[in-house]
């Protein structure tokens, strides 16, 4: 595929291309389709027409058979015949330039971040935090602020924790939020998170995006994929937070781009349900926000799910490319949401978008992009190109050797235990704490306003506090708008 300067889709029922400018790439896009329809086959050709345009990649692999991109295809059966189909495709079988993640470092590099680098908001979300927990761990990460106090992994927030209950004299005004109820119920679901194996996560080294951004040795962006077969199944809230927290960490450290000719990341996000279901509305309205706002950072972010009814309409309406698989309707509920997602298209009048939804085979989908000018195109039935790397996964063999050519081999292997809260806290025990007078420079560049919302509750209820809390979050500076530190990485 030479021209690297558009998004070819597939070809439509006349044999021509379906295709989109890749400079209107930032502009998002969603994949979505029933079981067994052929989302993951779309996704990885998607990833391929990216890192032939130099362009970065970062997917999660769900159900492990994305991993074939390390490998050259070998067509054969119907994949052949719809390749002979294509021949302006240029389809050459190929292998691209895959680098492996695994939280857990069993079947990729470690992947990493910090509990300072997360902040209080998203760490909350993954925690499933009640309102009167949520204020007081904002209370805690404005006392590790203060105190210079870094906290990297588990051990150092229960370290934390555990120094607060014994000197409650730190939190200042914010004590009342700061119970012994709420203290027990932190360290109940943070234990609950190890038993998840969650807290290989958090950590160093932890991840940085100049190496999701490198592009490879002959041009081509790298595809960088994260193992979460077991990852979504068994603590789906760990794959969700991170790749919550990835977004944020884009949106707050790259620069502005303006218009370019094409993005520096495509962002795939499989179960994309997950990042919605359960998430708290002061989170759900920063990550929308951050979505609509991230395009001019230079990153287009794309959602694959089943049906488009499991995103909120609001992210719905920023999404440009669409790329809808067969879907069924066997109740009246599920025939309604069948409307709606034919409803989403620009209609054509050469066929009936809802009856085609249903008749679709695999390979199929109905596919509406942008026009040059960045309005919907028409919708088409549209047969998905074929990738060129492997449909289907790795071997083990073949996933190791993968591992051991990789650029970052040693970056991220071997965990770094430095001196952080855990060891701090450790050395004072047996001595007297004093709370450290704050300067008002220190008090300023707390997560924001976070810390003023805290000492503004102090001698209330804990609800009205935290109410108060949610109402002020949107000011945030310091740790953006999704409460990670700017700049991302704490000294």
């Amino acid at each position: 595929m030479s021209d690297t300067s558009t998004i070819v889709v597939g070809a439509d029922p006349n044999g021509q291309p379906v295709q989109q400018a890749m400079r209107l790439a930032n502009r998002h896009g969603l994949v979505a389709g029933a079981t067994g329809t052929g989302k993951t086959v779309t996704l990885q050709h998607l990833a391929e027409v990216f890192s032939d345009a130099g362009v970065a990649v970062f997917a999660a692999d769900v159900k492990g058979d994305l991993c074939g991109l390390g490998a050259a295809g070998a067509p054969q059966g119907k994949v052949a015949e719809r390749i002979v189909g294509m021949p302006w495709l240029g389809h050459t079988p190929k292998a691209y330039p895959v680098t492996l993640w695994d939280v857990a470092g069993q079947s990729g590099h470690p992947l990493r971040t910090t509990l300072s680098e997360m902040g209080p908001l998203l760490l909350g979300n993954l925690l499933e935090l009640t309102d009167s927990q949520q204020a007081a761990l904002y209370a805690a990460f404005k006392v590790a602020d203060r105190e210079g106090l870094l906290l990297l992994d588990l051990k150092d927030l229960k370290a934390l924790l555990a120094h607060l209950k014994d000197n409650p004299q730190l939190l200042g005004e914010d004590s009342a939020l700061m119970t012994t109820g709420s203290t027990q119920a932190l360290l109940r679901r943070l234990a609950t998170l190890e038993q998840q194996g969650a807290e290989a996560l958090f950590g160093e080294p932890a991840l940085q995006l100049e190496d999701l951004l490198r592009p490879d040795a002959d041009g081509r962006g790298r595809i960088h994929l994260l193992d979460a077969s077991r990852l979504v199944h068994e603590a789906p809230k760990v794959y969700a937070t991170f790749l919550l927290w990835l977004l944020a960490e884009l949106f707050e450290q790259l620069p502005e781009r303006g218009d370019a000719d094409k993005p520096v990341l495509a962002l795939f996000f499989d179960e994309a349900h997950l990042l919605f279901n359960g998430t708290p509305k002061a989170l759900q309205d920063r990550l929308e926000q951050v979505v609509r706002l991230i395009r001019s950072k230079g990153v287009g972010v794309y959602f694959v799910t089943q049906s488009p009814g499991d995103l909120p309409d609001s992210v719905l309406a920023q999404l440009g490319l669409r790329i809808q698989h067969g879907l069924r309707a066997f109740t009246a509920k599920e025939q309604k949401s069948l409307r709606a997602v034919a409803d989403g298209f620009r209609p054509n009048p050469a066929f009936d978008s809802l009856a085609v939804l249903t008749e679709l085979g695999i390979g199929e989908a109905l596919v509406g992009t942008l026009e040059d000018k960045g309005t919907p195109a028409m919708v088409q039935r549209v047969l998905i190109a074929p990738p060129q790397s492997r449909i289907g996964p790795l071997s083990a063999a073949e996933r190791s050797a993968l591992i051991a050519a990789s650029p970052l081999l040693g970056r991220y292997d071997k965990a770094i235990d430095r001196e952080s809260a855990y060891e701090m806290l450790s050395q004072r025990k047996g001595e007297a704490v004093e709370p450290a007078p704050v300067p008002k420079a220190d008090e300023e560049s707390f997560t924001d306003k976070a810390g003023e919302f805290l000492q503004s509750a102090a001698g209330q209820a804990i609800k009205s506090a935290v109410r108060q809390a949610a109402n002020q979050l949107g000011r945030q500076l310091v740790r953006g708008l999704m409460g990670s530190l700017l700049g991302g990485k704490k000294k």
